[in-house]
C-alpha cells in the first residue's frame, strides 16, 4: 500500500480540504488528574448496565468549550488484561458518540462494571450511553 500526498494547489485554486476533521481531531481530550475525577464524582451520575456514566460542567473560566472525558475501571472489573479491554471499549464508545451528542463545557467520566463492560454487545454499550446521556442532559427523565 502506497500513501499519495495531498493535491497541490494550482494555479491559485485551493487544494481539496475535506469537510469532516480528521480522526485525530475527533479524539476527545483525555482527563488525567485524580482532582478532575474525585470533582466528576461529585455531581451527577447515571448507571446503566455495562457501565456508569458521570457529567460535570465546569466553571465558564475553565474552557468553556472543551469537552473532556475520562476512563476508569477498579480491580474489581479484573486482572489488567480484563480492565485494559473494559476501557478500550469505554473509550471507543466515548470516541464515537460525544463530538455529536455531548454538551461544551463538561467532563464525563465512564466507569466500567464487573463482568459486563467487557462482555455486553458494543451495541449495546453504544445505546446505553447515549440513553445516559440523555438523562445527564435533562431531555429524558
Amino acid at each position: 500500500m502506497t500513501l499519495t500526498p495531498p493535491e497541490t494547489p494550482q494555479d491559485g485554486i485551493p487544494a481539496n480540504i475535506p469537510s469532516k476533521a480528521s480522526a485525530v481531531s475527533l479524539r476527545p481530550v483525555t482527563l488525567t488528574q485524580r482532582a478532575d475525577f474525585l470533582r466528576a464524582s461529585r455531581t451527577a451520575h447515571t448507571a446503566t448496565p455495562g457501565f456508569v456514566v458521570q457529567m460535570r460542567r465546569r466553571d465558564a473560566a475553565d474552557h468553556p468549550g472543551l469537552v473532556r472525558v475520562g476512563f476508569t475501571c477498579s480491580k474489581k472489573v479484573g486482572n489488567a488484561v480484563a480492565r485494559n479491554r473494559a476501557k478500550r471499549r469505554l473509550r471507543e464508545v466515548a470516541r464515537l458518540a460525544l463530538p455529536d451528542h455531548a454538551q461544551p463545557g463538561c467532563d464525563y467520566v465512564l466507569i466500567g462494571r464487573k463482568g459486563t463492560t467487557a462482555t455486553l454487545p458494543f451495541a449495546t454499550l453504544q445505546s446505553d450511553f447515549l440513553k445516559a446521556l440523555a438523562i445527564l442532559h435533562g431531555k429524558k427523565k
